[in-house]
């Protein structure tokens, strides 16, 4: 295996595991956090934080599943200085210092109802949503990942669901029954 392999000091293969899973991290990351930018740094961040710490993964969790916890917990470090960043303005001169550059870049990549709709929920209810829908992730492997219970998940993912789709609604203006079709992120909660 290829983790035996970077353990024993053949570095370049960690190449072949960036290959493999960094399209999913970066999407997940920025599902997650909504910020192109934001979601290559903390991609790239996932995978310095995996190489550092290989030698304490534990081979009896799948190596994905452990990766997105480290995706998890790294999205949720980024959300938290975020929201220490809205009280920011307030110490800096020049509110030009405080914009972030990549709002441009983000109308080209996520549709501005489902990204409305998902703000709305907590991040453990995003996290849920995408882990299932978008990553398509199953409860179990979801479970490793959460530290939760497979039961435990289905109920939470049936109430975000639920918020999801009201909310979802709410932002098109439109009456939950009419939702189906449009943005392709919400066709998968029906």
């Amino acid at each position: 295996m290829v983790i035996y392999e970077v353990l024993k000091g053949d570095t370049e293969k960690f190449e072949k595991i960036m290959h493999l899973y960094q399209k999913s991290i970066f999407l997940y990351c920025y599902y997650m956090l909504g910020h192109y930018s934001e979601a290559e740094d903390c991609g790239q961040e996932v995978f310095l934080k995996a190489y550092r710490h290989l030698a304490k993964y534990n081979r009896d969790t799948p190596f994905g599943a452990w990766l997105y916890k480290i995706a998890y917990h790294q999205c949720i470090d980024v959300i938290r200085k975020r929201k220490l960043a809205k009280y920011l303005p307030f110490f800096y001169r020049d509110e030009k210092e405080n914009k972030h550059i990549d709002q441009q870049i983000e109308a080209l990549y996520f549709d501005e109802f489902v990204h409305k709709a998902m703000s709305k929920l907590s991040s453990e209810e995003r996290n849920l949503l995408i882990l299932r829908c978008v990553e398509e992730k199953g409860y179990q492997e979801i479970s490793l990942i959460l530290n939760q219970s497979s039961a435990t998940l289905r109920k939470k993912y049936e109430r975000s669901t639920a918020k999801f789709r009201k909310y979802y609604a709410q932002e098109k203006g439109v009456g939950s029954y009419e939702i189906g079709q449009g943005s392709g992120f919400e066709k998968t909660f029906s």
